[in-house]
């Protein structure tokens, strides 16, 4: 017996155009997009550029600025840390950064941890006022929080300082760990607890891995806002040896007679640099969907 071969249709004759339209609609899409992204990096590096640029100018002032000066010169980095004190005020501000983004790691954790996986009595109000704490802007309670400054002894302390950007940041962290928690599989706490474990041994060597990610996003957040942040310092730090950068690059540009723009420009410059290598360093840990197969089947 000779087994019959069966024959494939042939494709029709608008099997091929369709084909085409759609290669042709997936191509422009695609050139849409790199598109769209070539004119946001447009509008991103441009502004940085410029302020390269005026770090690198000669003179003071921002009337023969460009983004690629004719005359680089490097004196305006030399002036920031021989003329200034732009290195205390950086060490200053890089204390008050590494000591607010530990906080805010350790309790954003904690906290997210207990209220997504613990059910405790008063959970739904202090969630509902965390909520509404986090609506107002840190300022607002400027007044109150130069108060109890003065009252503890934290005037002029840099530790203080860390401790109100911590607190002022904490209901949001606190929400967004809370939220990031209640998507990890909870028959990951189950499995753990049947085998014996306690919660802080579920918290610590389950859960907490899986919210590296979050934590991560945290960190970096936590660690930038100190260096721009300009109310608090400026309300709180008092002594010229306590000042933060960003306090130290406003009075550059703040005198009537000494406008030193281009050291400003400079001074920003350097000011990115720390930011710029965390997040080099911890972009491999930003990937969402961690726990993704981490659920036992």
């Amino acid at each position: 017996m000779t087994a019959k071969i069966a024959e494939r249709p042939a494709p029709s004759a608008t099997a091929t155009p369709r084909r085409g339209r759609r290669a042709r609609g997936e191509g422009l899409s695609t050139a849409l997009i790199h598109l769209e992204l070539l004119v946001v990096a447009v509008i991103v590096i441009f502004p940085l550029l410029w302020v390269v640029g005026a770090s690198l100018s000669p003179g003071d002032g921002l009337g023969e600025v460009s983004p690629f000066p004719s005359e680089a010169t490097m004196a305006h980095y030399v002036d920031l840390f021989t003329e200034t004190s732009y290195g205390r005020w950086y060490l200053n501000s890089l204390y008050v950064a590494v000591l607010n983004m530990i906080g805010s790691v350790v309790l954003a954790a904690i906290c997210g941890f207990v209220f997504s996986r613990v059910r405790f009595k008063g959970r739904k109000a202090g969630l509902l006022s965390i909520l509404i704490l986090q609506m107002f802007p840190a300022f607002l309670a400027a007044i109150a929080v130069y108060m109890l400054f003065l009252n503890f002894g934290l005037l002029d302390s840099l530790t203080g300082l860390a401790l109100v950007s911590m607190a002022g940041a904490l209901p949001y962290n606190i929400w967004l760990m809370k939220g990031y928690t209640d998507n990890l599989p909870a028959s990951l706490d189950e499995a753990a607890a049947i085998d014996g474990a306690g919660r802080l041994t579920i918290f610590v060597k389950i859960i907490l891995p899986l919210m590296r990610p979050m934590l991560t996003f945290v960190a970096i957040t936590q660690f930038t806002l100190p260096w721009m942040d300009f109310i608090l310092p400026r309300l709180v730090l008092q002594s010229a040896d306590k000042q933060t950068v960003a306090l130290g690059l406003f009075n550059m540009i703040s005198s009537e007679y000494a406008n030193s723009y281009t050291t400003f420009a400079a001074g920003a410059v350097v000011l990115a640099l720390p930011i710029t290598i965390l997040y080099i360093v911890l972009q491999r840990y930003l990937v969402t969907g961690a726990a993704a197969g981490a659920e036992k089947g």
